[in-house]
């Protein structure tokens, strides 16, 4: 594992470790950029993984990280709703300069800027879900009632989701 991989995990554990989240975070051999691969890798059904999804507020120029069921895509009128402003899709570029981490291995907390978070309804349905732990080869598990209540994240009652189709 690279230098820059290897402090990526370690903020995100730390980041668990100073929110009360108990979390199992691994490191596999084999990819888990995409929630297909994620499940695969941890042996957990797609519905399980809990997918980040990063925005960009056409307002305020903010990040927007929307964590969501892995077999889901965002409902962006349903999202630019809750927000109050049009949204945009981020660049790779964006994701990393606002959240501090790669695609594929964007965590639900320990961002480098301040990012405006909302998880999904859908996922609390699941005693356990798997999130990217800082890298496309991190995870880690936890009870998504804890990712609910980090903090200053945003709770979403209706689900701001829709299953994908096709």
């Amino acid at each position: 594992m690279s230098e820059a991989s290897l402090a990526a995990v370690t903020r995100v554990r730390q980041a668990l470790a100073e929110a009360g989240i108990t979390a199992r975070v691994m490191e596999l051999p084999a990819s888990t950029h995409t929630s297909v691969e994620a499940a695969q890798a941890v042996g957990c059904a797609v519905e399980q993984i809990a997918k980040s999804v990063v925005f960009r507020r056409a307002d305020t120029g903010g990040a927007v990280l929307v964590v969501l069921r892995g077999v889901d895509r965002v409902d962006t009128k349903a999202l630019a709703a809750h927000v109050g402003s049009r949204i945009e899709r981020a660049t790779p570029e964006f994701v990393r300069d606002a959240t501090g981490f790669v695609i594929g291995g964007v965590p639900p907390l320990a961002h480098t800027t301040a990012v405006e978070v909302i998880v999904d309804g859908g996922l609390l349905q699941y005693r356990e879900v798997w999130a990217a732990a800082g890298t496309p080869n991190a995870v880690f598990a936890a009870d998504p009632r804890q990712l609910m209540s980090l903090g200053t994240r945003l709770r979403v009652a209706e689900p701001l989701s829709a299953p994908r189709t096709g």
